[in-house]
């Protein structure tokens, strides 16, 4: 069963600012290679087809965790990282946002000639997923963002985003060629979003009858390819609460990642040198590249790794994500020259986090988590889009903060 689904975001306007823009580049690049090291091309485009998986890999990048400008922020980066080395990578991402987003036929033709896949097969399969979403799919948003992510082999995934012209949101549309039949029958990796009333889906089964007269694509019987419908809808508060992370995953991660020493464990020796608030980063870093598909119910957890750029759940610490980029690249650059011990130390991070999380109570205050961030965040070069981070006013006497 492929999970599916779409995601519900707050529509959120205004700019990525360069210096957040250049890192979530550079750390989405090394994200995406580790993947393809271990996993392959198909592992990246069933990832990005996951809008729980992709709302993650955004708020590890510092974007604001439940905001619609994650979708174009994280394709926006990705474009311009990946699509440099998309040779030797074997991916490529087309379209964008706004006009860019007409350009994604041009972009895959030009692709198919250097790849020699089929480049009408492709802009056909671009063309005909934002018809569906923008058209038979008649929820009330329209879309204003495409990107159409293909594979060196022809396998293909479409992200896309709508906006609704009343209520302030956007939602997020997932494809996956894995397994498509049809494009007019239960096509996506899903669809979700809050109650808008009554929805006329021309792509639902039960309007075979309907689709007849009005898209004339395909006049095959089609077979259910979705059954397993994920819904993803994120709350429109810009503060991380309790409720919004789950509480046993994110006590084990702090609990390995602040009192528990590396050299503890031999296979994470290729990090000695990593303090605390780096391993926290990395932990949650190995996750995005390493952790199963339900790992990922609670992408507000994800800001923990690098904040967030509105200061939300805190200032994102610039020294810290420099750290998580620089330690993810030279994994990845030893590893192509043979060497795989310190990529290997990265994964074993997060599997020392699942083993314990199996005994792990949660008995912290997240809000006292978030207070301990930016209080420190001075220490690591906080910043967000109102500025820098300045150094606090002295606590007093007994007001020293601990969690465990």
């Amino acid at each position: 069963m492929k999970r599916s689904g779409t995601a519900d975001l707050p529509l959120h306007y205004g700019k990525v600012p360069p210096w957040l823009y250049e890192r979530m580049s550079a750390l989405g690049f090394s994200i995406i290679e580790a993947i393809l090291i271990d996993y392959g091309k198909e592992e990246v485009l069933r990832k990005l087809a996951d809008p729980f998986w992709f709302q993650s890999f955004g708020a590890v990048m510092g974007m604001d965790w439940h905001s619609s400008g994650i979708t174009t922020s994280v394709m926006g980066a990705l474009k311009r990282s990946i699509n440099p080395a998309a040779s030797s990578l074997g991916i490529y991402i087309c379209g964008g946002k706004g006009k860019l987003s007409r350009d994604t036929p041009t972009e895959l033709l030009r692709i198919a000639d250097r790849t020699g896949l089929a480049g009408d097969q492709l802009v056909n399969a671009s063309k005909l997923s934002a018809k569906v979403d923008n058209t038979a799919i008649q929820d009330g948003y329209q879309l204003y963002l495409h990107n159409f992510i293909v594979a060196d082999n022809g396998s293909w995934a479409v992200v896309q985003q709508g906006m609704h012209d009343r209520d302030g949101t956007a939602r997020r549309y997932h494809w996956h060629s894995e397994n498509l039949k049809s494009f007019i029958e239960e096509p996506h990796t899903g669809i979700n979003g809050i109650p808008q009333g009554h929805i006329l889906n021309l792509t639902a089964t039960e309007a075979a009858n309907s689709r007849k007269g009005i898209l004339n694509i395909s006049r095959e019987d089609s077979v259910k390819v979705i059954q397993d419908f994920a819904r993803l809808i994120l709350p429109g508060h810009h503060d991380v609460n309790s409720s919004d992370v789950d509480l046993k995953k994110l006590g084990a991660l702090l609990y390995v990642t602040r009192e528990l020493q590396p050299n503890t464990f031999e296979d994470l020796l290729m990090l000695q040198g990593v303090g605390p608030r780096t391993m926290q980063s990395l932990a949650l870093v190995s996750e995005v590249i390493h952790g199963a598909p339900s790992r990922f119910q609670d992408p507000a957890r994800f800001s923990f790794a690098h904040g967030g750029k509105d200061g939300h759940p805190f200032p994102v610490p610039i020294d810290i994500y420099d750290d998580s980029i620089q330690v993810l690249r030279k994994g990845i650059e030893k590893s192509k020259l043979g060497n795989t011990d310190k990529l290997k130390a990265i994964s074993k991070l997060h599997k020392i986090v699942l083993q314990a999380e199996a005994n792990f109570t949660p008995k912290f205050d997240v809000q006292q988590v978030i207070e301990q961030e930016r209080k420190n965040s001075w220490k690591y070069g906080g910043r967000t889009v109102f500025g820098k981070l300045k150094k606090p006013a002295p606590l007093m006497p007994g007001c020293q903060l601990s969690l465990f």
